[in-house]
């Protein structure tokens, strides 16, 4: 039981691994689409919050 509590243990941050994958890849994206600098500043941002763009996608709001 003890192993199974401590390999529990190791894997419970795994999420937020996939946030920062998520959010490096994100701000890869804004960036690169931007037309100038505040455009970078405001893609960004975008990046801090694309979980949410992506719930209002899925939920069709």
């Amino acid at each position: 039981m003890k192993k199974i509590n401590k390999i529990c243990m190791n894997h419970k941050h795994s999420g937020g691994c996939m946030y920062g994958l998520g959010f490096l890849g994100a701000v890869i994206y804004y960036i690169s689409a931007a037309t100038g600098f505040w455009m970078g500043v405001l893609g960004v941002l975008k990046a801090i919050v694309w979980p949410v763009f992506v719930v209002m996608k899925l939920l069709g709001m």
